[in-house]
């Protein structure tokens, strides 16, 4: 058993990252201001976690939250590109300068580990595929500016302060719990919720961008293994499936399995998005242990019900 600090815990990723800690008997305490995530998330957790409501931007709530643990997982952010793109200080306040907070009360608290979420955006629109860990980044959003810098950060307080830290760059992450209602909503979120309301969903571009889905519980899996791996610190690695599909591929499966068949309306791209995204996952399978346990067709499907179950209920 093992003391964690999430933050972000409320949010998609997090809660299901909470949810797998406290099954496997961690201790776990929550950093979150609610912004984004929702207590909802957290459900059935109560008497069993610490929630400490507040921001990433406050040090003193970050000081309390990790004293005493001994490994910080780190999920707060304003993970949007497109809010990136309109509101760019806002992006660098809370993914930059939070993430640095983050660090240094990890390092004040005495914390052994940090494993932070990093993003695929950090690698820009650049031809070749898969994406590995070797290639230079080439961010071409301030959101993917900012993931960047918290790597180097977690870098940094490796090299300079011996605080084991381990970036994981999440390609294209779905599944339950995640918000189809927010301004920045990820797409299959949003799909879902449309085709089964009867609605034809929405396209930037000619859906022929590819995408590397990967299921939320393999990346919860992926944090637990890098927050354990003895000769993980200082690492940088791809989380992903390894495959990708285009929007077109997705629309399709989603329409056989909400039986609706509306076709979808084609608009112009959205600027600073990335045509192609596909991850290299073998430094993952080397350096953590991780292996994707979810495919497409079962993580889309598990969606779709809970998707469906929570319009019925």
């Amino acid at each position: 058993m093992a003391v964690f600090t999430v933050t972000g815990g409320a949010g998609f990723i997090g809660s299901n990252i909470v949810r797998r800690l406290v099954a496997d008997g961690h201790v776990v305490r929550v950093v979150d201001d609610l912004s984004t995530g929702r207590r909802e998330n957290l459900d059935g957790l109560e008497g069993r976690i610490a929630v400490h409501e507040g921001s990433i931007l406050d040090p003193a709530l970050l000081a309390g939250a990790c004293t005493g643990a001994d490994c910080v997982i780190h999920q707060a952010a304003l993970a949007s590109v497109v809010g990136s793109v309109r509101d760019p200080v806002a992006t660098n306040a809370v993914n930059v300068d939070g993430t640095l907070n983050v660090l240094v009360a990890a390092r004040d608290a005495g914390v052994r580990r940090v494993v932070y979420a990093s993003s695929s955006a950090v690698y820009g629109d650049t031809p070749p595929l898969p994406k590995d860990e070797t290639m230079a980044p080439c961010p071409q959003s301030p959101y993917a500016v900012s993931k960047l810098a918290g790597e180097h950060y977690c870098r940094a307080f490796t090299h300079v302060y011996g605080l084991e830290t381990v970036s994981l760059r999440y390609f294209n992450v779905y599944g339950p719990r995640q918000d189809p209602s927010s301004q920045y909503a990820a797409v299959i979120p949003i799909f879902i919720r449309r085709l089964l309301a009867g609605e034809p969903v929405t396209v930037y571009g000619d859906g022929e961008q590819s995408r590397d889905f990967v299921f939320v519980e393999d990346v919860a899996a992926a944090n637990l293994a890098a927050a354990q791996a003895p000769d993980a610190a200082g690492a940088v690695v791809n989380i992903g499936s390894g495959e990708r599909r285009t929007l077109n591929d997705l629309i399709a499966v989603l329409h056989d399995l909400t039986g609706e068949h509306t076709p979808p309306r084609y608009t112009a791209a959205q600027p600073g998005d990335v045509k192609h995204s596909q991850a290299d996952i073998s430094l993952a399978r080397r350096i953590i242990g991780y292996e994707p346990q979810v495919d497409f067709a079962e993580g889309i499907r598990r969606t779709c019900e809970w998707y469906g179950s929570r319009r019925s209920g």
